[in-house]
């Protein structure tokens, strides 16, 4: 029986050291790497001061060019746009993150129907932001409500699971050369998407989503940030009741709503799309003028 708990204790210790070298190796690697998303989250971790933030999914990512911002509202632009985070509760961490360091002045949330709506994989990219656990308590209080929370706390390497593929790849492969203060833009399509349909079907409520975007809210009317909602432009049609729900929360909640996709911009220029869902660098830096000249109108109205 001795002998049993000896080598016990010999694997328990063996597996701390190499979990705690893994998870230092992984950690470098991170730090280091220059795939589509690590960079921009060490950037909203660690540096981002400027005076308008946009937050959401790949849409924001390559939709908003903060260069043309800055020049329409006068004050300096960051795109926080994360690929794949189209789920609020990554988008409330992004935001805990930053503002453990930093208050904007302007947060606009590139929103879509995946924040509220009932699906399975709700936080299937917030292990993202696994790297920094520790870091804030209202961001990690997200990975108890995934089930991920004792694992990561237990297993440093555990937490690069989401991020091992693309921590290694981006050692030798760049997506963040084009960066323009956290804008990625996309390239000229070599076929042209063909017009997609968004329906009228029923937007199934997840209540523990819509909690989350009401804490998104309060977080930022706590730290007296002017707070917008965005959809910008997709290559198809949207029936008016499409985005009724985040309509709804956002009439309730007094935050002003920007629809572009259900006012059908663009929906005769075929060729300003990558893709149904996305804009190519010729579109966004148009509709980024449009957004820009729009949401000065509405700063001057709330002031």
């Amino acid at each position: 029986m001795k002998k049993f708990v000896g080598y016990l204790f010999c694997i328990i210790c063996l597996w701390f050291v190499f979990d705690r070298i893994g998870g230092t190796a992984m950690w470098w690697l991170n730090q280091r790497s220059l795939d589509s998303t690590s960079p921009k989250i060490r950037e909203i971790v660690e540096s981002v001061d400027a005076d308008v933030v946009m937050m959401g999914t790949s849409r924001c990512n390559c939709h908003y060019v903060p260069s043309i911002l800055q020049d329409t509202l006068g004050m300096t632009t960051y795109n926080a746009g994360i690929d794949g985070s189209d789920n609020i509760f990554a988008q409330y961490m992004a935001l805990c993150y930053l503002l453990q360091r930093h208050k904007p002045k302007v947060l606009c949330l590139e929103v879509q129907n995946s924040f509220i709506e009932e699906e399975e994989s709700a936080f299937c990219t917030t292990g993202f932001f696994a790297p920094y656990f520790g870091l804030n308590e209202k961001a990690d209080n997200v990975f108890r409500l995934s089930g991920d929370y004792w694992l990561y706390q237990i297993s440093h390497l555990y937490r690069f699971n989401t991020k091992v593929l693309a921590n290694l790849t981006g050692q030798v492969k760049s997506h963040w050369y084009q960066n323009e203060s956290g804008y990625l833009p996309k390239e000229r399509p070599v076929v042209f998407p063909s017009p997609a349909h968004w329906g009228e079907e029923e937007v199934i409520v997840n209540e523990t989503k819509v909690q989350y975007l009401k804490m998104f809210v309060d977080e930022c009317r706590t730290n007296g940030i002017a707070l917008c909602f965005v959809i910008s432009p997709a290559y198809g049609i949207a029936e008016p009741s499409y985005y009724a729900q985040l309509h709804a929360f956002a009439d309730s909640h007094n935050i002003p709503l920007l629809d572009y996709h259900t006012s059908g911009l663009f929906i005769d220029h075929q060729e300003y799309f990558k893709d149904c869902f996305h804009l190519w660098d010729e579109g966004a830096r148009l509709y980024s003028s449009i957004f820009a000249s729009d949401l000065k109108r509405i700063l001057q109205l709330r002031r």
